[in-house]
């Protein structure tokens, strides 16, 4: 309990304060757009493939998609995980939350410049320690930025389809305090977990919460919300500077 305990006390940083955060730019040679996102422990490649094609159900209706797939290698974990694909299909938790990423981004752009064509972004986990979906939206944004960009430096879009920015981060309720970008051992053993996705505009694309130990008040709730509304900013900033030199 002891162990416990001590695993649970921010000796490295505020309750209200992010982990380190940074974000390498075009590390993949061959996708039209790529990042690598650190978020404390938590690394995610994100990567932006641009396919000239739409799904089914979008065909003949000259506007553009975004979606997403999500996974974790074997050895980004404590113990070795099998590969979905040796499992034959994604679990659950895969597929809400490339969903999640999928719905996010294409929060960020209007799909009716894009003309028929299919930007697909892939986020592979290399090492998680908490917050991989929301590393993966805030991270897949930079790598979509990039795809973008290269689509308009060589006359294939007209119009910029890039609205705004959108980034994600998780707070939750540990020992009681409410705390901003869990890492693993606090999110595992926090009262109540919740992912907020943002908009650069200051608008909420999506709101997952849980919780866990315990019931929680409105008031609660409010004061993650308005914790989320802090932190978000700053990953704005830094997916700026990730994007100011292309």
């Amino acid at each position: 309990m002891e162990f416990i305990v001590e695993t649970l006390l921010r000796v490295d940083r505020s309750a209200t304060s992010l982990r380190n955060v940074k974000i390498e730019t075009q590390v993949n040679r061959y996708a039209e757009g790529s990042a690598l996102i650190h978020m404390g422990n938590t690394h995610v490649l994100c990567t932006a493939s641009v396919e000239e094609s739409v799904p089914s159900f979008l065909k003949g209706q000259g506007q553009g998609w975004i979606t997403a797939e999500y996974g974790m290698l074997p050895r980004s974990t404590h113990t070795r995980m099998k590969r979905e694909s040796a499992e034959g299909k994604a679990s659950g938790r895969t597929l809400e939350i490339q969903r999640l990423i999928g719905r996010a981004l294409r929060a960020s752009i209007d799909t009716s410049l894009l003309g028929e064509r299919c930007i697909r972004i892939d986020c592979d986990v290399l090492q998680a320690d908490g917050g991989t979906r929301c590393a993966s939206i805030t991270g897949g944004w930079v790598a979509l930025w990039y795809a973008i960009e290269g689509l308009m430096q060589r006359g294939m879009l007209v119009t910029d389809p890039r609205k705004q920015a959108v980034a994600a981060l998780s707070v939750g309720v540990v020992n009681g305090e409410p705390r901003l970008d869990l890492n693993y051992e606090e999110d595992s053993a926090c009262d109540t977990d919740l992912n907020a996705v943002m908009t650069a505009n200051g608008h909420w694309v999506e709101v997952q919460g849980t919780a866990e130990g315990q019931t929680l008040p409105r008031s609660t709730l409010n004061s993650l919300l308005d914790l989320a509304e802090l932190g978000i900013p700053e990953l704005f900033k830094i997916q700026s500077n990730a994007v100011r030199l292309a």
